[in-house]
């Protein structure tokens, strides 16, 4: 009499979209292949979420217009001038002064929303598994969101002082950048000046994205993701307010938020912006790091 000893080999958790390896493939499957970059970035540029927020960043150039144009010129104690008094002077003023007044709050928003909603919406919306099941790699998942939501976050930093030049341009004339301090650049200057601008706050806010990632990776909750990320945003801004902290200070990434008024003199300065970078990139890292390292272990159920 014979007897079965034989069994199934194991095939992983359910979920864990090969992950553990799975005995057998279907033919033709790739995972490097699984949830293109084009087909996420659609997907998320669709999204209500992501229209409302480029048409917050494109409309503010036309409020701040209206603003200056209403307020008149500013009172100057002192006879001091600094960046916002100039913000008429030239499109490239009015464009340095819309990254001026985004750089602390405004500017956290899309990243903290781009990088914090990727996660956590789909497994709001119990979508999580069915991808993870397609079968999409949780390495792979994760650095499809990860690219499309830091392409997102740069793209919302473009936009703003794009559309600040041009209408900049339109209701101040194109001229040198104005430096309050005494002195101007040459438009052509000046743009390379913004893009450097541009470049460093989009580092600066990787701290931001990493936190924001990190937690949507934690929560079911997008909005928790979100709100948590720009949360705690405040609290290291509301930190670096306190001088009693001293030299400490130095390792909070708010710290070093406007390092980037240094490229905006004759010659630039890049002491600050290369320490910022430098905190912001070690904490982000870590951040991201754990993220990666959490998701891959997690038990996915929605």
């Amino acid at each position: 009499m014979s007897t079965l000893t034989e069994r199934a080999e194991p095939t992983g958790r359910a979920g864990d979209s090969g992950d553990s390896g799975p005995a057998e493939v279907a033919a033709g499957y790739r995972a490097g292949r699984t949830l293109p970059l084009r087909v996420e970035l659609a997907r998320q540029l669709g999204r209500r979420r992501t229209l409302v927020m480029g048409a917050i960043l494109a409309l503010l150039p036309f409020v701040l217009v209206v603003a200056f144009a209403i307020g008149g010129e500013p009172d100057r104690p002192g006879g001091r001038v600094n960046l916002m008094d100039t913000a008429t002077a030239s499109g490239a003023n009015f464009a340095a002064v819309n990254l001026f007044v985004s750089a602390g709050f405004l500017l956290v928003i899309p990243v903290a929303l781009f990088c914090g909603d990727t996660v956590a919406s789909e497994a709001g919306w119990s979508s999580l598994r069915y991808l993870l099941a397609a079968p999409v790699p949780r390495m792979r998942l994760l650095w499809s969101k990860l690219i499309v939501g830091l392409g997102l976050s740069l793209a919302a930093m473009v936009l703003l002082p794009v559309v600040a030049l041009v209408v900049g341009t339109a209701a101040y004339g194109w001229g040198p950048l104005r430096i309050p301090t005494g002195g101007a650049l040459d438009p052509g200057t000046a743009a390379q000046r913004l893009v450097v601008i541009v470049a460093y706050l989009f580092v600066s806010q990787l701290v931001t994205a990493g936190l924001a990632f990190w937690l949507s990776t934690r929560t079911d909750a997008p909005l928790g993701a979100v709100g948590g990320a720009v949360g705690l945003t405040i609290v290291g801004n509301v930190l670096d307010a306190v001088t009693a902290l001293g030299d400490w200070r130095h390792f909070l990434p708010a710290h070093w938020q406007f390092a980037w008024a240094d490229a905006v003199q004759p010659t630039p300065e890049w002491s600050g912006m290369i320490q910022g970078a430098s905190v912001s990139v070690t904490y982000a890292s870590v951040l991201f790091a754990l993220a990666f390292r959490g998701f891959v272990r997690k038990d996915v159920v929605s």
